[in-house]
């Protein structure tokens, strides 16, 4: 049970990732294009330790990573 409930709470933080990603996109579009490719860059890194993290089943690093990516991914889409 106490596994299920860490997991729900990863979710919510990575669906607030998208909310929050959203939002910097709007505030910060000229940082956004001129720094694209440190944004892939981080994104890459954080999906790579994301998994890893995974893999080793550590929720801490798999779901702050993830958040990282799915943050600064949304900012690059907008």
């Amino acid at each position: 049970m106490e596994e299920i409930i860490k997991l729900l709470i990863g979710y919510v933080f990575l669906i607030l990732g998208i909310l929050f990603g959203d939002w910097l996109a709007s505030n910060t579009k000229s940082e956004l294009k001129k720094n694209q490719k440190w944004f892939k860059i981080i994104i890459i890194i954080s999906f790579v330790v994301g998994f890893v993290g995974l893999i080793i089943r550590n929720d801490v690093i798999l779901f702050s990573f993830f958040f990282i990516a799915v943050v600064t991914s949304r900012s690059l889409i907008r």
